[in-house]
This record gives C-alpha cells, structure tokens and sequence, in this order.
C-alpha cells in the first residue's frame, strides 16, 4: 500500500509539515480541519456553531475533490476546547450526514494551539 499525497487546485499548501489529503489504499486521510478559508489559509472568527459549520465544509470539499462524501466517511475524530459546546458542535456535525451512514465518532476536549480555533475536526473515508 502506497501512500499518495492530493493536491487540490487552489487550496492553499500547507507551511507547517501536513498535507490536507492523503489517500492509501482504499483509505483518504484528511488533517484536521478548522474554521479556516481553505483557498487562503487565513482564519475565520466566530462562534462554535460557525467554526464547526466551516470545519465540515471543508471536509465535504476536500472529499468532493477526492470523488467522495461525507456518507464515505468512516471515522470522524472532533477535538474542542470547551464541554459546554458539544451540543453545539453536534448540532451542525449531524446535519453532514445520512442517518443511519453516520461514520465512528471520538469526541476529545483539547485546546487548540491556535488562537481564536476552539474546535478541529479529522477525518478518514474509504473509497
């Protein structure tokens, strides 16, 4: 099983030693996302719901680059810095999926080391 690192046409590269995508076997890789502008990289403020709401988007975009869904997803992790916010971030995190296709789900509280991120959101799809 090789590894295959994506490129996707006008997302922005990481600098800090990640790649958005990577696919192995039948497996696609996505690094954490975040509320993020992904053509830019630049930060996108707001509450929890908007930065799980941005989150998710660009998972589902990175996915459609790849030929696949939110539905093709088998494993979600969600890293968040604060508890009282889980109902929130649940609250949007539902809306991506079919019910019943729903992917494994780990939800762990851990502060972001990026100022203004308080939820990043990995995951790992079959295709």
């Amino acid at each position: 099983m090789k590894k295959q690192v994506v490129d996707i046409v006008g997302v922005k590269k990481p600098t800090t030693g990640f790649n958005h995508v990577v696919k192995a076997g039948g497996f696609i890789f996505l690094s954490s996302q975040l509320s993020t502008d992904l053509k830019t990289g630049e930060i996108i403020q707001g509450d929890i719901k908007k930065q799980t709401k941005r989150a998710m988007e660009n998972i589902k975009y990175l996915l459609s680059q790849c030929g696949c869904s939110m539905d093709d997803i088998i494993k979600i992790v969600i890293y968040f810095r604060n508890p009282k916010d889980r109902t929130e971030i649940n609250e949007i995190y539902k809306q991506y999926f079919t019910y019943g296709q729903e992917p494994t789900k780990i939800s762990i509280q851990a502060p972001s080391p990026i100022k203004g991120i308080d939820v990043e959101i990995e995951a790992t799809a079959v295709k």
